[in-house]
C-alpha cells in the first residue's frame, strides 16, 4: 500500500519537466512568439469568454444592478487566479499548463485528475457556447 502511494503521489522536479517538453531547445526558454497586446487580448477573451452574453440575459432579470457587484467579485476572483497561474508558471516554466504544475507540486495522479478535469471542462465549455449561440440565432 505505501508503494502505490508512493507511485501514485510521486513529483516530477521542474528540471526534468522541462527537458521532456523540449523547453530546453532554445536556451532553457520557452520560444516567444506572440507579443504583449497579442497576449493581454487572448488573456482577456479567455476570461470573458462568450458566456457573458448569455449569462446577462439570465442574471439582469433577477439581481438587477446587483449584477454589476457581482461582475466586479468575479473579477476579483479572476485576478487572484491570473497571481497564481503567474506564480506557477515562474516556478514551472514549461509547457502544459495546469498538467505540468499539478505534476510537479502534487504528484502525478492529482495531475492525471486535472488534466482529465480540463479536457471535460473544454467540452462542456464548447457545447455550453454551442447552446447559447443556437439560442441566440432562433430568436432572430
Amino acid at each position: 500500500m505505501a508503494t502505490l502511494v508512493k507511485h501514485v503521489l510521486r513529483r516530477k522536479p521542474a528540471l526534468q519537466i522541462d527537458q521532456e517538453t523540449g523547453a530546453d531547445t532554445n536556451g532553457g526558454e520557452l520560444t516567444r512568439s506572440i507579443g504583449l497586446a497579442q497576449l493581454s487580448m487572448f488573456g482577456i477573451g479567455a476570461t470573458i469568454g462568450t458566456g457573458i452574453f448569455f449569462v446577462l440575459s439570465q442574471a439582469v432579470p433577477v439581481a438587477g444592478p446587483a449584477v454589476i457587484i457581482s461582475f466586479v467579485v468575479a473579477g476579483i476572483v479572476a485576478g487572484l487566479t491570473a497571481i497564481c497561474y503567474a506564480e506557477l508558471a515562474g516556478a514551472v516554466p514549461a509547457s502544459g499548463s495546469s498538467y505540468s504544475y499539478a505534476y510537479a507540486t502534487l504528484g502525478e495522479l492529482p495531475a492525471m485528475a486535472v488534466g482529465a478535469c480540463l479536457l471535460l471542462e473544454y467540452g462542456v465549455s464548447a457545447a455550453a457556447v454551442s447552446v447559447g449561440w443556437s439560442q441566440y440565432l432562433n430568436q432572430l
